[in-house]
């Protein structure tokens, strides 16, 4: 997949990433340093700034696991018949 060039990237500053999530911004700096935001500091004083892309990729990846972790919820509450059919050997 071709990068973006630089003038269409977009970056954010963690304050508006924060209000995008509903996280304080201490919370969104550490999903940088996590490496789950991509982002730099730039500037003099050096400011935060997060590449807007991997905020939606950061999103989806979340959707995703939020999709997985109800399927697993789901399939620990249903008993077994209910999952794969009722099967009598026995004719009951």
């Amino acid at each position: 997949m071709p990068e973006a060039s630089a003038s269409s990237q977009r970056f954010l500053a963690p304050a508006q990433v924060a209000e995008l999530l509903s996280l304080e911004v201490v919370d969104v700096i550490a999903l940088v340093k996590e490496g789950q935001l991509r982002g730099m500091q730039v500037g003099s004083p050096a400011r935060w700034r997060i590449d807007e892309s991997s905020l939606g990729e950061y999103i989806a990846a979340q959707s995703e696991l939020s999709r997985r972790m109800a399927l697993w919820q789901q399939s620990e509450v249903a008993s077994f018949p209910e999952v794969w059919g009722s099967v009598s050997r026995f004719g009951n």
